[in-house]
């Protein structure tokens, strides 16, 4: 069986291709957060100022190794994936700690991991029938997160928005994000390689989580109020 998209040009597509595709890069993904979930149990309680500014830059890097190495050597851009996301974990794991040791925070962990894992499958599901142009939504989402960006570095020191409507703005630009990627998947990748597919997804869905523990986090604390 074969398709046709005519929304983003003349594109034929094999349905088993495509879901070859899907299901590579999901285990990629998946397994990715495995490794982060590693990477958080050990972290330490606590990283100062220059631990997180290391991490920060040290995962840049990879991010941009796994792009160049995509497509001259697989296994090199999966192996700095893997290696990625293991930092990353270590660099979430002092907040991800600092919610299980508040009065309901395994609950707000869980509940934050199971409704992001949720909204991946229905976005992975609303990708294989959506029909608009997913290219122009994901660059005005993208212009939108670069300005959440700079609200968030101003931010540091004048208050501008609440944390939580920081998080609800970040959890809507993500998924809007995350949709655009499975659409892209939907469509043969439009040219990526399955490392550099699994990437994105993963920082959609890892940033929908963090959104979703600040979300809960807040929801549990008014709650005990």
């Amino acid at each position: 069986m074969r398709t046709i998209d005519v929304t983003q040009g003349v594109r034929v597509t094999g349905t088993r291709t495509t879901a070859s595709l899907l299901s590579q890069v999901l285990w990629i993904t998946a397994a990715g957060f495995v490794t982060t979930a590693a990477g958080a149990y050990v972290a330490p309680a606590l990283l100062g100022g220059i631990g997180f500014g290391f991490l920060f830059l040290c995962t840049m890097a990879l991010i941009f190794g796994v792009n160049l190495a995509a497509r001259r050597s697989p296994n090199l851009a999966l192996v700095l994936f893997y290696v990625f996301t293991f930092l990353m974990g270590v660099e979430v794991g002092p907040i991800i700690k600092m919610y299980l040791h508040i009065p309901g925070g395994v609950h707000i962990v869980f509940e934050a991991a199971g409704t992001t894992a949720l909204g991946m499958a229905i976005m992975a599901t609303v990708a294989q029938v959506a029909n608009f142009d997913y290219q122009r939504v994901g660059r005005t989402a993208m212009w939108c997160l670069i300005g959440l960006c700079l609200i968030g570095v101003l931010g540091m020191f004048v208050h501008i928005v609440s944390p939580g409507l920081y998080a609800w703005a970040s959890l809507a630009i993500f998924s809007v994000l995350l949709l655009v990627d499975f659409m892209r998947l939907r469509d043969g990748a439009m040219g990526l390689a399955p490392v550099q597919m699994a990437l994105s997804i993963y920082l959609d869905a890892l940033n929908i989580f963090m959104a979703l523990l600040q979300i809960f986090g807040n929801n549990n604390s008014r709650s005990r109020d």
